[in-house]
C-alpha cells in the first residue's frame, strides 16, 4: 500500500508542475484529491486494512495529501502571479483615451424622480393614482369645483383657452387644465366613497418667471370618508414632508381661501436649511427667509359645495367629507435639491441634469 501512495504522489507532482495554468492545476488537483480521487478514496478505507497495516497506511496517506495540497497552493501561486504578469502586458492602456468611465446611457430627469418619490410616498399611504384629461371643459375645470362665475382664473388672461371660444363660461368651453383638480371630480364621478386618491400630472397657465412656467407638474390629493377631519390633512402632510425633506421636518397650517375647500389652509414645512432662519455660519437663512419656514402647498377640507356637484354619485355633505391638498411637483424639486430656478429643468442643460439619476 505504500508504494501506491508513492506512485500517486509521483503522479500527482508531475501533474502539478505540467500545469500550464490555474484551469489545468484545479484540473490536476481535482484527479488526485477531488472527491473521487484515489487518495482520498484510500483514506476512507484505512478502517477495513488489517490492524497491523492501518497507522503505517494512515499516516503514509495523510503525510501524501498534505504535501500534494502544499505543492498545489505554491503552484497555484507561481501560476496566478504569471497570469497577471501577462494580463498586465497584454492589456496595455490606451493612454489617449478619456480618464472616466463612460456616460451612463439614459437617465430619470429630475422631475420624473421627484414625482415617482411623491408618489411612492403616497402611495405607502393608502392613496391610489388617478389620471385625467389635459384638455378640460370649464365645467370640471371650474364650475364643479364651486369656482364663482367672477375669479380671475377665469380669464382669458389666467388661462389657455381652446379657440374658438366664444363664450368661457359656457361649461362645455374647452381649456388647457389650470390645476389637475377636475380629475377629482370625474373620479368621484367613477366611484363612490370611501375614496383615497392622488393626481400628477401637466397643467397650464400663462406665466413665465424664475418660479413659474407655462406649462408645470401638479399633484393633488382627495381623501374622502366618513369621520375624516382637519388632523387627518395634517397628518398625512406630516408624514409626506418627512419622507421628502428628513425625519426631523415639522409642518403647520395657515389659514387661507381657495373656492373649493372650507376650511382652506396654507402649508409651511420647517426649514431644512437653517436653525430658527439662522444659518450654520449665522446668516439669515435665504432658503426660508429668516422665518424657520417654507410654504410647500395649499390644502383643506373639501367644500360641501363641491360634494354636492357629485351627490348622486354617493357624495352626500351630509354623510361623508374630506380634505384636498395640491403642490407643485417643481417646487418640490427646487427646495429639495437646491434649484434656484425652475426653468433650468427645462432648458435640457445636461450639467444639471446628469447631476441628478
Amino acid at each position: 500500500m505504500s508504494e501506491r501512495i508513492d506512485q500517486i504522489v509521483a503522479e500527482a507532482s508531475d501533474a502539478i508542475a505540467a500545469a500550464v495554468d490555474t484551469h489545468a492545476l484545479e484540473q490536476a488537483r481535482i484527479r488526485f484529491l477531488g472527491r473521487k480521487a484515489e487518495l482520498p478514496n484510500l483514506l476512507r478505507t484505512v478502517a477495513e486494512l488489517p490492524p497491523a497495516e492501518r497507522a503505517a497506511t494512515g499516516k503514509a496517506a495523510n503525510q501524501a495529501r498534505k504535501a500534494l495540497e502544499a505543492a498545489i497552493e505554491a503552484r497555484e501561486t507561481e501560476l496566478a502571479t504569471a497570469e497577471l504578469d501577462r494580463r498586465l502586458v497584454e492589456d496595455r492602456i490606451d493612454i489617449t483615451l478619456p480618464g472616466d468611465p463612460l456616460r451612463r446611457i439614459g437617465r430619470l430627469h429630475v422631475m420624473t424622480a421627484v414625482r415617482r418619490e411623491m408618489e411612492d410616498v403616497f402611495i405607502g399611504l393608502g392613496f391610489n393614482i388617478a389620471e385625467g384629461p389635459e384638455v378640460e371643459t370649464v365645467y370640471y375645470n371650474f364650475d364643479a369645483l364651486n369656482t364663482a362665475i367672477t375669479h380671475p382664473s377665469r380669464l382669458m388672461t389666467d388661462t389657455f383657452y381652446i379657440k374658438p371660444a366664444d363664450d368661457i363660461f359656457d361649461p362645455e368651453a374647452l381649456l388647457l387644465r389650470v390645476h389637475t383638480s377636475p380629475v377629482q371630480v370625474r373620479a368621484m364621478e367613477r366611484q363612490p366613497p370611501p375614496l383615497y386618491i392622488i393626481m400628477p400630472g401637466r397643467v397650464y397657465r400663462p406665466d413665465s418667471d424664475a418660479t413659474h412656467t407655462p406649462q408645470f407638474h401638479q399633484l393633488e390629493g382627495l381623501a374622502i370618508d366618513t369621520d375624516v377631519t382637519l388632523a387627518d390633512l395634517k397628518g398625512t402632510l406630516l408624514a409626506f414632508a418627512r419622507a421628502i425633506f428628513g425625519e426631523e421636518r415639522e409642518v403647520r397650517l395657515r389659514p387661507h381661501f381657495f373656492p373649493f375647500t372650507e376650511p382652506s389652509v396654507e402649508v409651511d414645512v420647517s426649514c431644512f436649511n437653517c436653525t430658527d432662519g439662522v444659518t450654520a455660519d449665522g446668516h439669515r437663512c435665504p432658503l426660508c427667509k429668516g422665518s424657520a419656514w417654507i410654504e410647500i402647498l395649499g390644502a383643506g377640507m373639501v367644500d360641501p359645495n363641491v360634494l354636492g356637484f357629485v351627490r348622486q354619485y354617493g357624495y352626500d355633505p351630509e354623510q361623508v367629507q374630506g380634505f384636498a391638498f395640491g403642490m407643485g411637483i417643481e417646487r418640490i424639486a427646487m427646495l429639495k435639491y437646491g434649484i434656484p430656478d425652475l426653468r433650468l429643468m427645462y432648458d435640457n442643460d445636461i450639467r444639471l441634469l446628469e447631476q441628478f439619476g
